[in-house]
């Protein structure tokens, strides 16, 4: 890959730059936005920090295949598969109740409403929350989602429509 170091949209000049600088840039770019997915996937950020170190490993050793795609969602696939190994190994999760506000929203922006929806989150199913998270917090469509977790369209729609209902429910429970 190469970059533009003229500011003059006239002049062009095009330095190339290693596999390093290319990866070292991608962390910049794609780091706050794993970061915040890898967090809504796991409701802790120190479990947060790790999956996201260890996609960035992953995704370094193949970055040759990486960047001639579409880097975020090959690394976004990493993240999350990653992620799925670890809900394989551990049935029972708890989702941790507290996290930086500032990791999600903002500093002090929605604590509260940043507070709520991961409490909510975490007394979803692990499937319904995965299709949750992806669908309504990552945007992906149906199909992408179904994609990125392998499985039927069919079971991200009804996991989804079971997931929101759900969420529905608890958030219905609070306003009483």
């Amino acid at each position: 890959m190469s970059t533009q170091v003229s500011d003059d949209p006239l002049v062009r000049i095009d330095v190339a730059r290693t596999k390093d600088e290319e990866f070292t840039a991608f962390v910049h770019d794609a780091g706050p936005y794993l970061y915040k997915t890898a967090l809504f996937l796991s409701g802790d950020p120190h479990r947060a920090e790790e999956l996201v170190q260890a996609t960035f490993e992953r995704a370094y050793r193949s970055w040759h295949k990486a960047r001639d795609g579409e880097p975020r969602a090959y690394a976004r696939r990493i993240l999350l598969n990653l992620r799925i190994d670890g809900w394989r190994r551990a049935r029972h999760e708890v989702v941790s109740e507290m996290v930086p506000a500032e990791a999600v929203i903002g500093p002090a922006d929605g604590v509260a409403v940043r507070d709520e929806v991961m409490r909510a989150l975490s007394r979803l199913p692990l499937a319904q929350r995965r299709v949750v998270v992806l669908r309504h917090l990552l945007d992906l469509t149906e199909e992408q989602t179904a994609r990125e977790l392998g499985i039927a369209l069919g079971t991200v729609k009804s996991a989804n429509a079971r997931g929101i209902a759900r969420l529905r429910d608890i958030f219905g429970e609070g306003a009483r």
